[in-house]
């Protein structure tokens, strides 16, 4: 350990206490800890016959006088409760410390420009620029931090025009899904008058001329109906560049399927637009074409079923490349001619692996493939045959993003990160395959001072399920160890390993930092994703608790030394482990979770999740559902772990009624003496584009309630 790191770590130690030092375990109720009373009204919802009360049905109106002073009631307790852990003015300063490094992201290329995003540390927004070669002086293009004081403007999407002239680009106030977008002048940083409104999990697709683009966009909801009001009917529009929205031309929708979206792409020689229609957030899609040489062409079916996930990669003339999983659950690449689209002219490019793709890209001729091998990335490089050509080297566990570019191009760039290894870019020829450290940060801490290992375990069905274990090396095996166990486990997201200042705080503190590839990822493909998904999403909360049981089996921690958490689905994953094992657990961290499994279809784009989790209005998922509703399986008199609830004013992805309803009902609930709190964040929402000064108070107040629930 360098002598800096020492000195510090002993600072820690002293403020924190020694990791491991043994504490007779005692529990004492807080009495200054006095919950808001929180009023109970009597209403019941019969679903199939089975009658369930929701005496907090009230806390659903966020905009509610009743509500709001409840809020500012439970904030008091919190921020109260919080206050008097001595540690947090530690843990905050040094998160400030180790949060203060510059980061990049990694550049793309457009019109003979590069692009990219840097943060020089504490900035609350990272900022963007351009430069006409990797070795001018790069110019700032637009720095977020100037649309408000407070940080909480966010740049939600960029979109360059393909001549390098002009770049729409998108804003999020207050981490709300809707968006704004607007376009700006390269040459001279000045915005044009465009101003387009209402747009919602949509990006731009500029056409060749850079004339306009393509977006998606919902009808203006009512005033009441902003945050929480269900979002249905969304529509292709096309934008030309000078005009009023109102002139925007509609060019696609499905006025007799509510629940359909669309994304829009356009191919690199201008000739297509791509649409692909999706159906909540299932990974099964259509794709539609439009031919762009001809300006009355209609939109013509490519793919015309929902079976399968079609990614498109690029073309070559009327060649389509796509990644799927159509008859390979891990992908794999097919070529499909747009005028002979029947799937028995399909050519298979790149064969379905033991790996699991998870993008694939077309630069300089080459076909870029990321694999995830375990959860951990792997990269390889094939001809446009699909012929092997090489793998690239990666200095070591981790996870690799960009290979953007286009089929012309001589280089591309990407990102490597490990848990300790922050995030580096890294350039590519792609000639020779060789890589150049591009960008590469200095964090203040010793990385040679940890190790990352993955551990596999077996799940209560005898399924294998991977996790890593992350810690300062000469880790004791004592059962005394802090330990963090994180995860997610749905939606066909991957948790792969990444480089976090809040996790090396944990990890500095004397912590264990835990992630488990629990089913309902994507990790292992589609048949890994559907078997933590509807019936089968219990699997999901049994990998998880035997991740957790794993953990003490082998004296890594103890049950009274064990935290867990999770955001948004991994916030329902918390609910529920925390409901069906209390007493596996020291501590429990739900964050902006999905708590009330039986009306989270009511709310904003809490129907689209229906494909992972089913629905309370089909008989057997509401069974399924009421069985491990974090909400429905709070029991009275139970002796639960120390809790605390996180959620914000403004989510309107997870709205903040599921963590009011839990947390009021998790309070009435609570048998033993451990605390019951909900940190309620304002002007902020699910968690996209969150500054930097929101994230270090919201880390900060996590792990200084935790140094006291664990007792380090």
């Amino acid at each position: 350990m360098h002598m800096r790191h020492a000195t510090i770590a002993v600072a820690l130690m002293t403020v924190f206490g020694a990791a491991h030092a043994a504490e007779p375990a005692r529990c004492v109720a807080d009495s200054a800890l006095t919950y808001p009373v929180t009023a109970k009204v009597a209403h019941t919802d019969n679903y199939h016959g089975t009658t369930i009360a929701d005496p907090y049905r009230w806390l659903e109106d966020a905009n509610s006088a009743q509500t709001k002073t409840w809020v500012d009631a439970q904030n008091a307790v919190t921020q109260g409760y919080l206050g008097q852990i001595p540690q947090r003015r530690a843990i905050r300063e040094r998160l400030t410390r180790l949060w203060n490094y510059e980061r990049y992201s990694v550049p793309s290329k457009e019109g003979g420009r590069y692009f990219y995003s840097r943060n020089d540390g504490l900035q609350n927004q990272s900022v963007l620029y351009t430069m006409k070669s990797l070795a001018d002086t790069p110019r700032m293009l637009l720095d977020p931090n100037t649309l408000a004081a407070d940080g909480t403007v966010a740049l939600a999407g960029v979109e360059i025009s393909p001549d390098g002239k002009l770049m729409a680009y998108g804003t999020a106030a207050s981490g709300s899904d809707w968006n704004e977008w607007k376009v700006r002048d390269i040459e001279t940083g000045k915005d044009l008058e465009d101003h387009i409104k209402w747009v919602k999990f949509s990006q731009t697709a500029w056409t060749k001329d850079g004339k306009g683009f393509f977006y998606s966009r919902y009808d203006e909801p009512a005033e009441a109906a902003k945050l929480a009001g269900i979002n249905y009917f969304q529509k292709l529009y096309y934008h030309k560049i000078g005009t009023p929205q109102s002139a925007d031309v509609l060019v696609y929708d499905r006025p007799d399927e509510k629940e359909w979206g669309f994304r829009a792409q356009t191919t690199d020689d201008g000739n297509y637009l791509l649409i692909t229609a999706t159906k909540g957030t299932a990974h099964k899609y259509r794709v539609f074409i439009k031919d762009l040489r001809t300006p009355d062409s209609k939109v013509v079916p490519l793919v015309d079923n929902f079976e399968a996930a079609y990614d498109f990669i690029d073309n070559v003339g009327s060649t389509f490349y796509f990644s799927t999983d159509r008859k390979a659950p891990r992908q794999r690449i097919v070529a499909i001619d747009v005028n002979r689209p029947d799937e028995r002219n399909w050519k298979q490019v790149v064969a379905e692996s033991s790996e699991t793709l998870a993008n694939a890209h077309i630069v300089g001729n080459r076909l870029v493939l990321e694999y995830l091998k375990d959860a951990r990335s792997v990269v390889r490089v094939n001809d446009l045959n699909g012929k092997p050509l090489r793998e690239i080297a990666l200095p070591g566990i981790g996870s690799v993003s960009g290979f953007t570019g286009k089929r012309g191009d001589s280089e591309t760039f990407f990102s490597f990160t490990g848990f300790t290894t922050p995030t580096t870019i890294y350039r590519m020829d792609m000639k020779s395959g060789k890589t150049s450290i591009f960008r590469q940060p200095k964090v203040d801490f010793d990385p040679n001072a940890y190790e990352t290992r993955q551990q596999f375990f077996t799940s209560r069905d005898g399924t294998r399920v991977p996790m890593f274990i992350v810690s300062k090396k000469g880790l004791k095996l004592d059962g005394n160890n802090p330990t963090y166990l994180y995860g997610y486990g749905g939606f066909n997201i991957s948790m792969t390993p990444g480089f976090s200042p809040a996790n090396l705080a944990w990890m500095e503190m004397g912590g264990v930092y835990v992630v488990a590839n629990l089913r309902g990822g994507g990790e292992y493909g589609e048949a890994w994703h559907q078997a933590g998904t509807k019936l089968q999403k219990q699997n999901v909360f049994d990998d998880f608790i035997g991740a957790a049981e794993w953990l003490v089996a082998n004296k890594v921690t103890s049950p009274a030394k064990l935290a867990i958490g999770g955001g948004s689905n991994g916030g329902l994953l918390v609910g529920a482990a925390m409901t069906q094992r209390p007493d596996l657990f020291g501590a429990a961290i739900p964050m902006v979770g999905v708590l009330d499994m039986l009306r989270f279809h009511k709310f904003t784009i809490g129907w689209a999740w229906t494909s992972d989790y089913g629905s309370a209005d089909n008989a057997d998922e509401f069974k399924a559902l009421v069985k491990y509703s974090p909400l429905h399986n709070l029991k009275s008199g139970t002796a639960y772990p120390a809790t605390m609830v996180t959620t914000a004013d403004h989510d309107d992805r997870v709205v903040p009624a599921h963590s009011f309803k839990f947390a009021a009902a998790a309070q009435a609930a609570q048998a033993g003496c451990n605390p019951v709190l909900i940190r309620i964040d304002t002007k902020a929402g699910h968690g996209a584009g969150k500054p930097t000064a929101k994230q270090i108070e919201e880390v900060a107040d996590r792990w200084g309630f935790l140094s006291k629930a664990l007792r380090m």
